[in-house]
Order: C-alpha cells, then structure tokens, then sequence
C-alpha cells in the first residue's frame, strides 16, 4: 500500500529541495550592496509613522473581509450559475438549495461588516 506513495513522496522532496535550492542561491549568490537606505523601513514610499505597538483601525479588517467575501462570490458563484441551467435537470433543488445556504452565510458577513460601520468610507 505504501509503495503506491513513494512517487508522490519524492516528487514533493524534489520540490522543497529546489524551493531550498533557489532560495539559498539567491542569498548566496545575489548582490549585497545594503545601504541606509535600503535597510530603512518602508510603508508605501513614506516614513512610518508611531510604533509597530499601535492599534489598527477596524476598518482595515472590514476591507480585508469585504475582500473575501467577494472573492468567494466570484470563486464559487460564476461557475455555478453557468453550469446550473445544464445541471438543474439532473440534480435539480438540492444544488439550488446547497448554494442559498452558501449566499445566506456569505450575506452574514456582509450584514457584520454594515453594523461595524465597515461601508462608511469616510
């Protein structure tokens, strides 16, 4: 039984020992030139501004999870709805139901997010 996963095996040793083998060349390899200026910290082209200790707005979160939300949409959605109309006359209202279910939740993300304040950009 085991011997069915020997190749799997080695083909996942052989890519960690390339992902290895690159990531080692290139600080061996790569230039060293560091500078003040390279070595500084970076924000978007700016000085940073107060300490790593700050808190973070809510906001910030709020995009990042309007962003999945979104993201799932498109992911699971698309493919669905273009291959619903093919697959309702075979499988029919538990697919249909499946995917409400997914949107009903997804929408409890959404209806989070309106009650933090998440759509007020202001």
């Amino acid at each position: 039984m085991i011997e069915q996963y020997i190749p799997i095996f080695i083909v996942f040793t052989v890519a960690a020992v390339i992902a290895v083998g690159m990531v080692a060349s290139s600080g061996l390899f790569g230039p060293q030139r560091p500078n003040p200026e390279k070595l500084s910290t970076y924000e978007s082209g700016m000085k940073p501004v107060g300490t790593t200790k700050d808190r973070i707005s809510i906001k910030y979160y709020l995009v990042a999870m309007f962003f999945i939300i979104f993201d799932l949409e498109v992911i699971f959605i698309y493919p669905w709805a273009v291959e619903f109309k093919r697959l309702y006359g075979e499988i029919g209202i538990p697919v249909f139901i499946s995917m409400f279910i997914f949107l009903v939740v997804l929408e409890l993300g959404y209806l989070y997010a309106y009650k933090k304040g998440g759509f007020k950009w202001d």
